[in-house]
């Protein structure tokens, strides 16, 4: 088994979608990503987390969305016309992220992503695999696989069944 299976290898380099949330980048496997549309209105599940939006229904398959800035404790959420769903195929389940735009696909080689440094127990940064840079850009890479079938994220599955 690779160390690195959970991102898409082109040659020595890995392709991830990225997406801003606030003022920060963050990378996801490209091979997880089904779509990417515009925010639209949920259908609100009572008792569900905040991070949980609600749900939509997507060509006839029931859709949690998350919404990434509630879940990373990134502060207010605006909703504007650059704010965008990415649709995630992750474990045979379809996911849908709220981020505050998608910037790009990016490639990384390994020389351009290092390991996450390691924090007190302040900060949860076992979903990020790493930060990559490209040019002046920091890339934070997130197991998004990992992130989405963490036991918190189990409340997705009871909300969505």
């Amino acid at each position: 088994m690779q160390e690195n299976q959970g991102l898409a290898a082109s040659g020595n380099s890995r392709e991830l979608l990225t997406f801003t949330l606030g003022n920060e980048e963050y990378g996801i496997d490209i091979l997880k990503v089904q779509e990417i549309r515009g925010y639209d209105a949920v259908t609100t599940i009572a008792n569900s987390p905040d991070f949980i939006k609600g749900v939509i229904n997507l060509r006839g398959i029931i859709v949690p969305i998350i919404d990434m800035r509630i879940k990373f404790s990134l502060g207010n959420v605006t909703y504007n016309n650059l704010t965008v769903v990415i649709i995630l195929n992750i474990a045979n389940r379809v996911v849908g992220i709220v981020v505050d735009g998608v910037s790009d696909v990016i490639a990384l080689t390994p020389d351009q992503l290092k390991p996450a440094p390691e924090f007190s127990g302040t900060m949860d940064t076992q979903y990020i695999t790493g930060l990559g840079t490209v040019d002046e850009r920091m890339i934070i890479v997130v197991d998004i696989e990992k992130l989405m079938t963490s036991r918190d994220m189990d409340l997705v599955e009871a909300a969505a069944a």
